[in-house]
């Protein structure tokens, strides 16, 4: 699996290995279970979108540090270790990944 890295000072770290593309599952899925130490995948409400920034109400907007695909789901990797998973429809969950 291919990431695109947009900010080269970025560490991947454990990401490349949890979320594998030769796992049929969900991106969601193989990080509840491969990252059951840091507490699995915790989608945290209140996010929205603006293209490709993802904005927090009385936050700055975040833009993207990292990116993937994996079959339909688009997956970006932002400043804080937040992690989005975007679905081919549009529709998104964001957890934090530290």
């Amino acid at each position: 699996m291919l990431w695109i890295t947009i900010d080269q000072r970025v560490n991947l770290g454990f990401l490349p290995n949890i979320i594998d593309d030769a796992d049929p599952r969900p991106v969601k899925e193989q990080v509840n279970e491969k990252y059951a130490y840091g507490g699995g995948w915790r989608p945290m409400s209140g996010f929205r979108r603006s293209g490709f920034k993802l904005i927090y109400p009385g936050d700055p907007p975040m833009t993207p540090v990292a990116m993937t695909q994996i079959r339909d789901e688009m997956v970006i990797l932002y400043p804080h270790d937040w992690l989005l998973v975007v679905q081919k429809d549009g529709s998104f969950e964001c957890s934090r990944m530290d």
